[in-house]
């Protein structure tokens, strides 16, 4: 893999806009990068049925997702690093005791431990998916790679107290990604790089969100896009445009991987 080089995309606000749309721009970016020989593979905290379509559209079959505990190269799956079972069952219980509701996540599905719930309804509309059928022990019996909790950001405070096998991140008001603890996006491009052989130097990263900035840090050069929260901003070696002003487009020409 001498000289390859490699860009790994986020997918909500990053290759996909506000409205969840891919810009042409980034069609034809994208498709700009895999001409000149450059690897082109996603990192997102989505998991691998949520994004299907867009790895199609893309043509893309290498992928870290999950926040990086499911990887896959070229259609092949090469790291998996599920959530302990037994931890998922005692989170489960104590928060439904507080009244608050999870989904469970394996690598083709996911499932609700309550129904009806409105945290649900609103945060996995925001990403225009549908609130999971009712399943509480979804986890007994498969590998679950994330749960999301839903409560409120000072409610999380406890959970994250009481369970230090567990990674916190959240990515919506009413809504936190569960995560083994160590693992992230960037943990997973680590393992991806090193089955390929490509050096950190030649790994670039685009990505707006608070679970992108280790994988912006952790990569050699970090791209932030415009429309990034500012902690993230913070620590990319580069801003971009924002993702509806061609953001991934001008970020790539800017880093003179195509023109």
């Amino acid at each position: 893999m001498m000289g390859k080089k490699i860009v790994f995309f986020d997918i909500d606000g990053t290759l996909l806009d506000e409205k969840k749309e891919l810009p042409r721009s980034t069609v034809q970016a994208v498709q700009a990068l895999r001409e000149v020989g450059v690897y082109v593979a996603i990192a997102t905290g989505r998991a691998p049925f949520m994004f299907a379509d867009l790895r199609k559209k893309l043509e893309i079959d290498s992928f870290v997702s999950f926040n990086g505990q499911y990887v896959v190269f070229e259609g092949s799956v090469i790291y998996k690093n599920p959530l302990q079972r037994h931890k998922l069952h005692e989170l489960k219980e104590s928060a439904h005791e507080n009244g608050h509701p999870l989904v469970f996540m394996d690598a083709e599905n996911m499932r609700a431990s309550v129904e009806n719930h409105p945290y649900i309804h609103e945060s996995m509309g925001s990403l225009k998916f549908s609130h999971p059928p009712l399943d509480a022990a979804y986890y007994e019996n498969r590998d679950i790679y994330q749960a999301l909790l839903f409560c409120k950001p000072e409610e999380e405070y406890a959970y994250v107290q009481a369970y230090p096998e567990f990674h916190f991140v959240r990515w919506h008001s009413v809504s936190t990604d569960v995560l083994p603890f160590g693992g992230s996006k960037a943990e997973g491009i680590r393992k991806l790089i090193e089955r390929i052989g490509i050096p950190k130097e030649d790994v670039y990263a685009f990505g707006d969100g608070l679970n992108d900035m280790e994988m912006l840090q952790f990569v050699g050069t970090g791209v932030a896009m415009g429309n990034a929260k500012e902690e993230v901003k913070k620590v990319a070696d580069l801003v971009t445009k924002r993702v509806d002003e061609e953001g991934i487009l001008y970020g790539l020409q800017q880093l003179e991987l195509i023109k």
